[in-house]
């Protein structure tokens, strides 16, 4: 009643206010982990770090070095790590985002795509903070980082980045429905990740009948041909980035679909009856 009358906006101040609201909720998924944003973004920086140094000594103990490919090791390693958190995570924050019959979703400018993108672009923007803040370090302390295209490689990491908030956005649309279910699936498929993305080896030294237990995932794509735009001396075969992308678009279409038949339904005493 004594609220002022709103105007109505044109389209670029729809998209700027939209903007706003998805920088102030980004901040807001970042700094979930802690209160001070500084530290928030150091403990995310500290896990990649602990994963990325687990990996190398444990190549190291175990001799796969000499399987990797001939050029810098702490890319090999890298070109599959990071690949593989970025997806993970990514799939993880958009999974985690909040629903339509969150609390948050009270507020009138508030809606699920603004949720989702924040958690989408939150995620993207620890990884690749993260991915140069080792480089720079790497290339500063130890020795030079040389990449052979630096573009698309970076390409490889936003298709990773691009693959898993497809599939997450899939698993946040059936998540009002079977929450359980979402939630086992989500932790199995992250798990099975750690084999399944290929992260360990070199595809075009695998035979063909391991070849077909994963080049049905975008995430191994993803992964071989990074390596290939990192290394000068390794051309992959058996793996193309324009699978993964098709299989992101699909997913996306997928998502969106079943996002919005769930936002019309969902109700916020589905939880209760559970």
């Amino acid at each position: 009643m004594f609220q002022p009358t709103r105007k109505p906006q044109s389209g670029i101040g729809i998209a700027l206010s939209m903007a706003e609201l998805v920088y102030h909720s980004i901040v807001r998924s970042v700094r979930k982990t802690h209160n001070n944003a500084f530290l928030a973004i150091l403990m995310n920086m500290l896990q990649v770090i602990v994963f990325v140094l687990a990996f190398y000594v444990m190549f190291s103990i175990l001799g796969l070095r000499g399987a990797a490919i001939r050029g810098d090791f702490l890319l090999y390693i890298m070109t599959g790590i990071f690949l593989y958190l970025t997806h993970s995570k990514s799939l993880g924050a958009v999974v985690g985002s909040e629903g339509p019959a969150s609390p948050m979703m009270q507020h009138a400018p508030m809606n699920t795509i603004i949720a989702i993108l924040s958690a989408a672009l939150g995620a993207l923007y620890v990884q690749v903070l993260s991915l140069f803040c080792i480089l720079f370090v790497y290339h500063v302390a130890f020795t030079p980082v040389v990449i052979e295209d630096p573009a698309s490689a970076f390409g490889m990491l936003l298709l990773a980045w691009f693959t898993g908030v497809a599939l997450g956005l899939v698993l946040l649309a059936v998540k009002p429905w079977f929450p359980t279910a979402v939630s086992i699936f989500s932790t199995i498929y992250q798990r099975a990740n750690m084999i399944a993305s290929g992260k360990m080896f070199v595809a075009n030294t695998l035979p063909g009948f391991m070849l077909a237990m994963f080049d049905w995932n975008p995430l191994f794509h993803a992964i071989d041909q990074s390596r290939g735009f990192t290394f000068i001396n390794y051309n992959p075969r058996y793996s193309t980035w324009e699978y993964g992308f098709w299989v992101g678009v699909v997913l996306i279409m997928l998502g969106l679909m079943g996002e919005f038949y769930t936002r019309r339904h969902a109700s916020i005493s589905w939880g209760s009856r559970r």
